[in-house]
């Protein structure tokens, strides 16, 4: 029997939930900026983060666009990643960023889609805006498009529930993330506290025995860096052949490389599970090139992989990520994703069991104390017996830190 008290006192009612008819009322692509911008400097001459240096790619086997990336790839202003504001009736906003083209597929295409829908019904608008652009998309900038939509939805989710997107997800797998560095400036990420690199391969099929030679003297200036603990993996763009792969990683062995990353072009699946069957001195990865959880299938057909590595701005948004995480943690693959360490992504990697490590990039050498002091500052990095460590934003949503113009 309950006391005369308790009968008298009601129980405390619950804290009421947050609004949840949240109709889209605006989409439209948008230019943000830095609210604590760092000044802008010219980077140390010949520093790899400039982009004006020789990297492997498609397009090296042709000497007219070998010299520098800057040579194939679009110029500014044209096809380049875009940054898309979805407003609602409620005032929230949320903010997402996808890959290069996409901008042109929002605007023409997926907007009408999304006027008026509620913009926490996130599954259903990803699933009508695959099928929608089913028969032109699926793949290239219509996914990159719909990432970019998808992940402006995640964004304004976690504001109406006021919570950072990582704990949407499930929360904490992890206290937090050891990171890798990519790029060639090696001694610039080792100084910094960096015990894992990536380099980018400098030359490919095109230059040769001469290439290969110099392609070990960059993993072995990278070996003595990082010390034998230390991890050296490799970035190979898209730019080799199954018999330049071969070869390489037998030239690599005495230097214990981490990885080989896409060494094929990214739809020859058949052509990675081959590479996998033949190489055991490293592991072959891939994933930064494939779209959607019908592609990581494939992948999965061929055991082309033994990490996958989907970039959240192209595959699919963080909604498809989570589907091919899925896949991938059936079959005990990790998932490291391309990028991860970008502050949309970490979200990704801090909640997912089978996501180890994030991926960062330091700013160019060369710069005032005050850009790598905010370097650590705005990615939350800590050191510790891996090296460098990343956490995501505990404000609500991926927490951008950004003025929308």
């Amino acid at each position: 029997m309950l006391s005369d008290e308790l009968k008298a006192a009601p129980p405390p009612l619950p804290s009421p939930l947050p609004e949840t008819d949240l109709k889209i009322t605006s989409v439209r692509i948008v230019n943000p900026r830095p609210k604590r911008p760092v000044p802008s400097y010219a980077p140390t001459p010949g520093s790899w983060s400039t982009g004006s240096v020789e990297v492997a790619n498609p397009v090296s086997i042709y000497p007219k666009y070998k010299a520098t990336r800057s040579l194939f790839m679009p110029d500014a202003g044209g096809v380049s990643s875009f940054w898309v504001e979805i407003g609602t009736n409620k005032g929230l906003t949320g903010l997402g960023t996808g890959g290069p083209g996409g901008a042109p597929i929002i605007e023409g295409h997926l907007t009408k889609l999304l006027m008026g829908e509620n913009a926490l019904d996130i599954e259903r608008l990803w699933d009508i805006l695959w099928r929608a652009t089913m028969s032109y998309g699926r793949k290239g900038v219509v996914s990159n498009a719909i990432s970019g939509v998808d992940l402006a939805l995640w964004d304004l989710a976690g504001k109406a529930w006021g919570l950072p997107v990582y704990r949407l997800l499930g929360g904490e797998t992890k206290p937090r993330i050891p990171s890798y560095c990519t790029g060639n400036d090696i001694e610039q990420h080792v100084e910094f506290g960096y015990t894992k690199l990536k380099l980018a391969l400098p030359y490919g099929p095109a230059d040769g025995a001469e290439g290969i030679r110099q392609n070990v003297e960059l993993v072995k200036r990278a070996r003595a860096a990082v010390g034998r603990d230390g991890v050296v993996a490799m970035d190979c763009w898209m730019a080799l052949t199954e018999r330049y792969t071969l070869e390489l990683a037998e030239a690599f062995e005495p230097y214990n490389v981490y990885w080989l990353e896409e060494c094929l072009p990214p739809d020859d699946y058949e052509g990675f599970g081959r590479l996998r069957e033949q190489i055991k001195s490293t592991r072959i990865v891939t994933g930064e090139h494939v779209y959607n959880r019908y592609g990581f299938r494939q992948l999965l057909r061929t055991n082309g992989a033994e990490i996958w590595q989907p970039d959240i701005h192209w595959c699919g948004g963080l909604t498809e990520l989570r589907r091919i995480g899925a896949l991938a943690a059936a079959y005990d693959i990790p998932v490291i994703p391309h990028g991860g360490g970008q502050r949309d992504a970490i979200h990704y990697v801090m909640a997912t069991t089978n996501s180890p490590w994030a991926e960062m990039f330091m700013p160019a050498p060369g710069g005032p104390a005050v850009v790598y002091e905010r370097y650590e500052q705005d990615n939350d990095l800590t050191r510790g017996p891996e090296g460098i460590y990343t956490r995501p934003s505990d404000e609500p949503g991926f927490g951008w830190d950004l003025e929308v113009t």
